[in-house]
């Protein structure tokens, strides 16, 4: 290995040891999307494991409650913060918190790197059609991508081992998992040591998203910081409460946490 080899991957890790800090129990890392991208797309080059995640509202406030959530998310070497509730509530507290890095605009970066750089995805979870549909527009948008392998999420525990065999044998450099919290985040947390794509990272409904099933906010939703609420729009029998609860329970979160900071001061 060179030393400039050296030198980046020393450079790197500074950065996510520099950046970590926590805000209101749950540790985060202070990065832009473009750092963010450079460390993952070192790690695939390199084929350094590195294990990506991200906090929002709602995550943060159930690892308050979910010891094994907390555990999981903790873990992790690279935590982005996914949600302007988050990136307000930091700067309220006095956190400076550059930008919301969201997992799907991450997913959607890294297929177009992965494109550039010759690096072979694997996607697990989502429905199969849904899987077909992300297949499907990866290879319209990115003709020349090289998808390692496809395994939708509807598996049982038991079948767990298999499908990480499954995946190591593939050659994948990186593997997005389309499952919901806490259930990605456990897999991660327990098979991390034994899969062998670098890069790892849990995504949520994103497939949903790029493969067309649920539409995204345009985009001046989500700068307002309103994209939770255009989901709850798009099923709200299924997410209204959900985001009623854990809303209710930051602004309370945050509400306590701002006075105590302004007591000390």
């Amino acid at each position: 290995m060179s030393d400039t080899t050296h030198t980046a991957s020393w450079a790197e890790h500074h950065l996510i040891a520099a950046r970590r800090t926590e805000f209101l129990g749950a540790p985060m890392h202070l990065l832009t999307m473009a750092e963010t991208l450079a460390i993952a797309t070192e790690a695939m080059a390199q084929k350094r494991p590195l294990h990506h995640t991200v906090v929002n509202v709602a995550k943060l406030v159930n690892m308050r409650s979910n010891a094994e959530l907390r555990q999981d998310v903790s873990g992790a070497d690279l935590i982005n913060i996914d949600g302007a509730g988050v990136v307000w509530g930091a700067h309220l507290l006095g956190i400076r918190a550059p930008e919301r890095v969201a997992g799907v605009d991450i997913m959607e970066n890294l297929f177009r790197i992965c494109a550039e750089r010759g690096f072979r995805p694997f996607l697990l979870g989502a429905e199969a059609h849904v899987l077909d549909a992300v297949r499907r527009r990866l290879g319209r948008d990115y003709p020349g991508l090289v998808v390692a392998g496809a395994q939708d999420g509807y598996f049982r525990p038991e079948g767990e081992e298999g499908v990480v065999a499954t995946i190591n044998a593939s050659g994948a450099d990186c593997l997005f998992v389309a499952m919901p919290t806490p259930r990605k985040e456990r897999f991660l947390h327990r098979y991390r040591s034994q899969l062998t794509p670098s890069f790892v990272m849990g995504v949520g409904g994103s497939f949903d998203v790029y493969g067309g099933k649920v539409s995204r906010a345009p985009r001046l939703v989500r700068a307002m910081g309103l994209e939770w609420l255009y989901r709850v729009l798009q099923e709200p029998r299924r997410l209204w409460r959900r985001y009623y609860d854990t809303n209710l329970a930051y602004a309370r979160l945050l509400w306590s946490a701002y006075w105590s900071r302004r007591a000390r001061d």
